[in-house]
């Protein structure tokens, strides 16, 4: 997909972060944005911020945490654009705490947002995706969807699963024109961190050290858009440690075992 002007991107988790900087990035490239996270009034200052209008832009607010088939949602973007050609699905939440200290109501709620409101919301915008001479899902994982990290435990499972779902997606849809991109950032620079659960469902409220010095979300977003427009299958927007870390898993897993204890996570 080489061009993006004249596209209709949906991006979940749009009201800040990398979402935020793919709603700049992507509407200056001339696409038609539908921004969606669960605060309508967030929403509205980054429609407002970016110069965004209602001929451009649609606000379709949703919370993936809720048990929901989203059919209506897409309708009111087919309704408002006629069509969709790319589902983002960005939205998520982060972990940061031991598993034996966890509340099982914490891992309950990861998985409902990272990884089932991510299918459900998928399998309602297929459908009009299909209808498209070419057309794209990407999904949001992370470099624990690859490796699992200490205090990441259920945060690192979600990822997992949604890698494994969407790798398997992108085998069953390859006759029906539709490309599958997983994005797995290393640390970048967001709220993530800051809006962690906790052991007990808390927010972490605090940035970690590694997040701080994270990519910037724009620069994770512009590498978004080019795999987008080279139809690339997985990208990993990551810092070096990162990077070293998914190259041990796979050539060196018995050594990385060993490392990946004493990593510094938080």
């Amino acid at each position: 997909m080489k061009k993006l002007a004249g596209k209709v991107v949906w991006i979940t988790g749009a009201s800040s972060g990398i979402g935020e900087a793919l709603v700049k990035q992507l509407a200056a490239l001339g696409a038609c944005i539908v921004l969606s996270s669960r605060r309508r009034e967030v929403l509205e200052n980054v429609q407002k911020n970016l110069g965004l209008t209602a001929k451009n832009s649609l606000i379709v607010p949703l919370d993936l945490e809720k048990d929901h088939d989203y059919h209506e949602e897409v309708a009111q973007v087919i309704q408002h654009f006629g069509k969709l050609d790319i589902l983002i699905n960005n939205g998520g939440i982060s972990q940061r705490s031991l598993f034996l200290e966890t509340k099982p109501e914490v891992f309950r709620k990861i998985m409902e947002i990272n990884f089932m409101g991510t299918v459900a919301l998928t399998r309602a915008a297929l459908p009009a995706l299909v209808k498209q001479t070419e057309s794209q899902l990407v999904a949001i994982s992370s470099v624990v969807g690859k490796y699992g990290t200490p205090v990441r435990t259920v945060y690192s499972a979600s990822k997992h699963a949604v890698n494994g779902f969407f790798d398997a997606l992108r085998a069953e849809l390859w006759e029906k024109n539709v490309k599958v991109l997983i994005v797995c950032p290393g640390y970048i620079k967001t709220n993530i961190s800051l809006n962690a659960l906790t052991a007990d469902g808390s927010p972490q409220n605090y940035m970690d050290q590694g997040q701080a010095k994270g990519l910037s979300a724009e620069n994770c977003a512009k590498q978004i858009i080019q795999a987008i427009k080279k139809g690339k299958r997985e990208i990993y927007p990551a810092g070096l440690k990162e990077l070293f870390g998914l190259y041990m898993k796979r050539f060196f897993p018995g050594i990385f075992s060993l490392l990946v204890r004493k990593i510094n996570v938080r």
